[in-house]
């Protein structure tokens, strides 16, 4: 099974950029949707962005115009560049395979994650 290794987190002030980096290890990445997903404190994790292998990318609304999606199946990576950060992206985030292949899977899979803090 394919492991994700997520990177490129740390402490931002509002308005602020990141780039988060989400590297695969073994050879099946391109196969699948890709999804970064968020879990705050005291809340349910969602996903904010995700990428088919194709290249169509969908967002939560509460991101959209904000976060881009994007993925290199030639360096198994994919990335979410954060634009105009709040403090409500506040979370830990995540990457791994979405859709309904990627949900067969990997199940219930997550890795360590990246912390965003977004604060003055």
């Amino acid at each position: 099974q394919v492991q994700f290794v997520e990177s490129g987190g740390g402490l931002v002030q509002p308005g602020g950029s990141l780039r988060l980096s989400c590297v695969a290890s073994g050879s099946s990445f391109s196969i699948y949707a890709m999804g970064w997903y968020r879990q705050a404190s005291g809340k349910q994790r969602e996903l904010v962005a995700s990428i088919t292998s194709g290249g169509v990318r969908n967002y939560a609304d509460s991101v959209k115009g904000r976060f881009t999606i994007s993925r290199d199946n030639a360096k198994n990576t994919v990335y979410l560049q954060m634009n105009s950060l709040k403090p409500e992206d506040t979370a830990v985030y995540y990457c791994r395979p979405s859709g309904y292949r990627g949900l067969r899977d990997y199940g219930d899979y997550w890795g360590q994650g990246t912390q965003v803090t977004v604060s003055s």
